[in-house]
């Protein structure tokens, strides 16, 4: 096995980097600059230059790895075209990349709530509408996927709340400790049950912990 993942400087793609790194998978980090990235990514972690909103970029970055992760955002601006460009058009190079590349199993990390238009969130240029798009296409293109849905991301990586996992549409708030998401997408690429599902992902203090093979096995 050997891994890429896309948005890897960000908060929750470096969290997938060190996870993968401390399970000693080879891991490819896509990055857009490399000074930045080295400063903040394990050294482990090998640093190709590349951007999803360039398709030409993509594809040598990931010819030698079997599975991708897609943990790209837009970042908050005034720009109105932010969200549209990067969560759905970057992920869609992505997908077109990894089906082109042979990608075994295509990992995304979207959102809780994507399905419910007048949701708050999309008051940011519709960024939920633009991630549920994006959702669609990947299941449309035949990969290998796990769509993963985060409620409110926190930064507390020692959190010890055990995990929640739901089906599709069945999560509406909560919080988890992005620590806790990347080790939901490693999970991923290991378990069978993952494949071809959307698993919506919170913690609670008072939830009995599960291990991954159950909570994967419990999605519909």
């Amino acid at each position: 096995m050997k891994a890429c993942v896309a948005g890897a400087t960000g908060k929750t793609g470096r969290r997938i980097v060190q996870a993968l790194v401390s399970r000693n998978i080879p891991v490819k980090a896509l990055v857009r600059n490399v000074e930045t990235a080295r400063a903040i990514l394990p050294v482990e972690a090998e640093l190709v230059v590349g951007d999803v909103l360039n398709p030409a970029s993509l594809s040598g970055a990931i010819a030698d790895c079997t599975v991708l992760f897609s943990a790209t955002g837009a970042a908050p601006s005034f720009d109105p075209t932010g969200p549209y460009k990067v969560d759905y058009e970057g992920t869609k190079n992505l997908v077109d990349a990894a089906k082109a590349q042979g990608i075994q199993h295509f990992v995304m990390v979207s959102s809780l709530c994507v399905s419910q238009f007048f949701h708050p969130l999309n008051l940011f240029w519709l960024i939920l509408v633009w991630k549920k798009q994006a959702e669609e296409y990947l299941q449309k293109s035949g990969l290998t996927y796990t769509i993963v849905r985060p409620g409110g991301l926190t930064e507390e990586d020692n959190n010890p709340d055990p995990l929640v996992m739901s089906s599709a549409d069945t999560l509406f708030d909560g919080r988890i400790p992005r620590a806790k998401v990347a080790e939901v997408c490693v999970e991923a690429v290991f378990d069978p049950a993952s494949h071809n599902k959307i698993v919506e992902i919170v913690t609670q203090a008072d939830a009995a912990a599960k291990p991954f093979n159950e909570l994967f096995a419990s999605v519909a």
